[in-house]
């Protein structure tokens, strides 16, 4: 017996268009960058999860390409009580794989469960007094301040996203990631078919009722024309290249820049800039364990970075695909500025850099650097770092694994010599680091964070000020304290901005901006 009877939906959806069933029975074939090596979306900040979480959920509201807030899932909302009551209403027609109807309550403990992992959702739920269902259609949040972006909170994709749930999985602890996969997004996924370190596959779901809007990035209308998707994983990019130009593949998530000249000399592919905002490279300590519970040995180890070695190593020579010089928020938005940044920009001095660290009191402790070889990006970061650890001085311990590994490895706590580590490299895409609300790595929550954990009360009560800022104005003057604050507490530094292409064959149509979806596709002549 279902868990809810089932009631008819008087509102009409909108029906896909018409294409040849020929076309759509065709699979449409994507190579990540890595495997999926977690399926829940809000256990992790793994950018695989979150792209597998919008094939199988959607969300309660979405972003457009200008980065403005619409509905999605929720049909609209309404504002009381001076802007500490928020009603926001769920669309009719919306349904869960499993044929269920989506319920309010659903919708309500999604959120209380998303809110306790994801960075930006632990900002509203601290403002949070209560979030239930008004009706079965109408979710009620009360809360104790007025949280003037409660929307953009529930919209924002990246890294992670606001998963909608059943509300049976929704209850589970959130620190345990859940591996039932019901949702009520535009695919569901194959679990019966998934080969893990090879092949991951979603089907369309036929009931997923698309708003009728055109589609723009997370927002408007998905609607889906193919029947099947499937994510081949091929760690060698020699022979993912040579897939996608004999069209054994369609679509390469992020193209090795060793091989972009010979993609581009085929006109069956093109390149377009899917993220205008780029990638931005980190490296990440972690501070439950020596050496880097020490500040003074992070700031050390800032001084010796040199941004142009990292993207040199990533992108090439060419610096039309990358930027130095960058600091704690992303170039060329609001809230970037230049305030200290001379400590990533001042002359490199390494010999200075080997006294530093023996004064702020480093004594040849074992650092454990995670080198994901799969992804040839994060390699090379990871072998920049390798070599550039070395030649200070530091006693390294390179551990070589794939990126799934590393996103497992990453999540322990535990001393080295119980499996923990100290430093892995990743990239997260620029509008990862707009501003504090959606910075995951610019917190100082400890254990409450991410992995890394750092403490710093003072970035805290900076980012908590931001919030409460009156105006832009006031805004950009915490974030500039906020950047200083970080180069002394370094809970990450900045290696550079990369800006590469995606790869897709030219009869795939409709790619969408800013990550991999795959709502709008259709193949072309």
């Amino acid at each position: 017996m279902k868990r809810r009877s089932f009631l008819a939906s008087s509102a009409a959806v909108l029906a896909a268009p018409a294409i040849g069933g020929a076309e759509a029975a065709k699979p449409v074939r994507f190579v990540p960058d890595a495997d999926l090596a977690f399926l829940d979306p809000v256990a992790t900040t793994s950018y695989q999860t979150r792209d597998h979480g919008f094939m199988v959920y959607d969300t309660l509201y979405g972003q457009d390409d200008s980065y403005a807030v619409r509905p999605q899932m929720a049909e609209g909302h309404t504002v009381e009580a001076d802007g500490k009551t928020w009603n926001i209403k769920l669309r009719d027609g919306l349904k869960f794989h499993d044929g269920e109807k989506v319920l309010a309550r659903d919708a309500a403990a999604s959120i209380a469960r998303w809110g306790k992992r994801d960075s930006f959702g632990q900002s509203l739920m601290a403002q949070v007094e209560e979030i239930a269902a008004a009706d079965d259609r109408t979710i009620r949040i009360r809360l104790k301040a007025p949280f003037p972006l409660l929307p953009d909170a529930l919209a924002h994709y990246s890294p992670s996203i606001c998963p909608i749930m059943p509300e049976r999985i929704a209850g589970t602890d959130p620190m345990k990631p859940v591996t039932e996969m019901v949702g009520s997004g535009p695919f569901r996924f194959k679990a019966d078919e998934r080969v893990p370190g090879s092949l991951v596959v979603y089907e369309k779901f036929k009931d997923y009722a698309p708003r009728n809007e055109p589609a723009s990035r997370t927002a408007g209308g998905k609607l889906v024309n193919v029947d099947r998707v499937e994510w081949k994983i091929i760690p060698d990019t020699a022979t993912v290249a040579n897939a996608l130009i004999a069209g054994e593949i369609d679509w390469w998530g992020t193209p090795s820049t060793d091989l972009l000249p010979l993609l581009r000399k085929n006109r069956a592919v093109t390149l377009p800039i899917m993220v205008p905002t780029g990638t931005i490279a980190t490296m990440r300590f972690n501070q439950m364990q020596p050496p880097f519970d020490n500040p003074a040995i992070r700031r050390a180890i800032v001084h010796a970075v040199n941004q142009a070695d990292y993207m040199t190593a990533v992108q090439g020579e060419d610096r039309t695909m990358w930027s130095d010089g960058v600091g704690y928020f992303c170039p060329g938005t609001p809230m970037a500025s230049t305030a200290g940044m001379e400590n990533l920009t001042g002359k490199r001095d390494l010999e200075a850099v080997k006294k530093e660290l023996e004064t702020a009191g480093y004594k040849g402790e074992r650092v454990v650097l995670l080198g994901p070889m799969d992804i040839p990006s994060t390699k090379a970061l990871a072998e920049v770092t390798a070599d550039l650890l070395r030649k200070i001085g530091i006693n390294l311990d390179f551990q070589a694994m794939d990126w799934a590994t590393v996103v497992q490895r990453r999540t322990k706590m535990d001393p080295l010599d119980k499996g923990g580590w100290s430093i892995f490299q990743t990239s997260w895409g620029g509008v990862d680091q707009f501003n504090p609300a959606v910075h995951a790595f610019l917190r100082g929550n400890g254990k409450d964070g991410l992995m890394g954990w750092p403490v710093s009360s003072k970035i805290e009560e900076l980012r908590t000020a931001w919030f409460q800022a009156p105006d832009l104005a006031a805004q950009q003057k915490i974030c500039q304290a906020l950047q200083l604050q970080a180069f002394q507490d370094v809970p990450y530094i900045p290696l550079g901005q990369a800006r590469g292409p995606t790869a897709h064959r030219t009869e795939l149509q409709g790619v969408l901006t800013g990550l991999p979806l795959f709502w709008n596709l259709r193949r072309g002549a």
